[in-house]
């Protein structure tokens, strides 16, 4: 049996068809291989979307048990609170701010940082907002201005930092949530 010889290259026409097949097949294999990156990466995108949604979820969850207690466990440190709101935000000077809880009364005004997981880097962002607060909302300017973390679960030493810097410390349970400090602990007056 005689092998056509290409004229052009020399080559036996069988290998020169051979080498092209295997040209299409790496061709198809890196259209392929395309194609499931571009499917990866909108798979990325999706799952994203999704992790942001359960965390705004559980977070507004986180928050909202909190502030269901919030006038009860203030009412028992001797701090009457007559409402409170969520999610206060505002403009001051260009910078955009907000505050997760802001409990009331007449004197007083309790600013609440509400975390699923309190970090140490949560305490000191609201340590550096809570002197602003009364800038923000003017009808605090005559009130003592007190601050608090609220969170499910804690790491580093949050909480006891918290404490430290005389915060209120909240801890959120299965249905409800309390103040962690020492009876004995004087927060912090802004």
């Amino acid at each position: 049996m005689a092998h056509q010889i290409s004229e052009k290259t020399g080559i036996p026409e069988e290998i020169l068809h051979f080498f092209d097949d295997v040209k299409e097949m790496f061709k198809e294999t890196d259209r392929r291989m395309k194609e499931t990156d571009r499917q990866m990466k909108a798979t990325d995108r999706k799952l994203k979307e999704l992790e942001s949604l359960f965390n705004t979820q559980w977070g507004r969850l986180i928050e909202s048990l909190v502030d269901g207690a919030v006038v009860k466990i203030f009412n028992q440190w001797g701090i009457p609170i007559e409402s409170t709101t969520t999610r206060t935000k505002g403009i001051y000077q260009g910078n955009n701010w907000e505050l997760d809880i802001v409990a009331k009364n007449g004197n007083a005004v309790i600013i609440i940082e509400v975390k699923t997981t309190l970090r140490p880097d949560d305490v000191k962002k609201h340590l550096k907002k809570l002197p602003m607060v009364k800038t923000w909302m003017r009808e605090y300017t005559n009130n003592h201005a007190y601050g608090a973390v609220a969170y499910l679960t804690g790491s580093a030493g949050a909480a006891q930092m918290a404490e430290n810097q005389g915060l209120f410390v909240i801890k959120a349970t299965g249905d409800s949530a309390y103040i962690t400090n020492a009876h004995n602990f004087e927060p912090k007056i802004y």
